[in-house]
């Protein structure tokens, strides 16, 4: 099944529709996926996110073993908790995964270790590049499989989710800052999402989940499955592993160069040479966002044409049920400007070009 037993249970008892997901039984959709999508940019959705890896990361060497390992540099978490956005590269600079690191422990104490969130698809090839890079570090790495994760997303995310756990808890949420995550009584509550929502990513033992979820749903808080998922990050211009990005493509092609920490210059990170490369060459293809304003649905690998420039494609694309019209990521030409068309059924269709982001706390945020 390669799920939670009891709160997969869980799941078909609220009447999910049940897809395999990298090896796992997950939720596609509770009955409306756009329904779904609606509530958590209106009011607070919950998904089980429970097949993310965790990987803790501890040991004298783990902050030079995580400077060497990602593109980011985790020097720059100086709070207790606090998270960091990455891409973890090969020497070719394209993207094995991105990743969530959280800063664990007294920053710069002996007690100073680090939490990794990394893709469920990409597990076993993840879990084995980090091995190898290990070897040469004094460096222990543990994967949590008995944690379970759900995310609670949405305006009223975060008082739901305190009204339903103890007092400890509670107020652990109220004291978290954006992109921030702290352990309390077993469990780990971050301020981090995937829906461009203010919101939780909560990890708790697997025994626990179950009741943590059902507690959810008696306070209001509605079951989400991947559909609405993929439609909210999309709207929030949020890469999918996979589609928007992979081992073959650059973080500068995929609109994560804001993660890359190019100072100081010494830090030998896996990937920098390569990338270094790319600026010099200047890089040909960017990612943006296209807006679809007549009739239509932008797809994946659909042709993009950029008059005087070449073609692109589509790596994601849908319906926005927040704006009500048809919005994608696209990777294309380096000189494209502010509209393009794409091929849709042996049409070309116009499409307005715009910096990825599309919807950001249930306001339209592109111009």
């Amino acid at each position: 099944m390669g799920h939670k037993t009891a709160i997969y249970q869980k799941h078909l008892e609220l009447g999910a529709k049940v897809v395999d997901f990298g090896g796992w039984d997950m939720p596609l959709h509770y009955g409306s996926q756009k329904e779904e999508h609606h509530r958590v940019r209106q009011h607070a959705g919950m998904f089980d996110v429970s097949h993310m890896t965790v990987v803790d990361v501890k040991g004298n060497d783990a902050r030079a073993y995580l400077r060497h390992l990602l593109a980011n540099d985790v020097e720059r978490l100086t709070v207790e908790g606090k998270a960091l956005y990455s891409g973890m590269l090969n020497q070719d600079g394209g993207v094995i995964d991105d990743l969530i690191v959280y800063l664990m422990g007294t920053p710069g104490s002996a007690g100073e270790w680090y939490r990794l969130v990394v893709n469920c698809g990409t597990r076993e090839k993840d879990l084995r590049w980090m091995g190898d890079q290990a070897a040469h570090f004094e460096v222990a790495l543990t994967e949590r499989p008995e944690l379970a994760m759900i995310a609670v997303q949405g305006p009223a995310a975060l008082a739901l989710t305190a009204s339903v756990v103890g007092a400890a808890k509670a107020k652990v949420i109220e004291g978290l800052q954006v992109f921030q995550g702290r352990p309390v009584e077993g469990w780990f509550i971050a301020r981090t999402g995937y829906t461009g929502e203010d919101g939780l990513e909560i990890m708790v033992p697997e025994a626990e989940a179950a009741d943590f979820w059902q507690a959810l749903a008696d306070a209001g808080v509605a079951p989400c499955g991947l559909g609405a998922r993929d439609t909210l990050r999309l709207e929030a211009g949020m890469n999918l592993y996979g589609s928007d990005m992979d081992e073959r493509v650059s973080p500068l092609a995929a609109n994560m160069g804001w993660t890359i920490a190019w100072e100081p210059a010494e830090r030998a990170f896996i990937g920098r040479e390569a990338l270094e490369r790319q600026r010099a060459e200047e890089v040909k293809q960017k990612q943006v966002g296209l807006v679809l304003e007549e009739r239509g649905v932008l797809r994946g690998h659909q042709t993009v044409i950029v008059a005087g420039q070449g073609e692109g494609e589509i790596t994601s694309g849908s319906f926005s049920p927040t704006l009500n019209l048809s919005i994608a990521l696209a990777r294309v030409p380096i000189g494209t400007g502010d509209s393009a068309e794409v091929e849709i059924r042996g049409k070309r269709l116009p499409v307005r070009v715009v910096k990825p982001g599309f919807v950001r706390h249930g306001k339209k945020v592109y111009s």
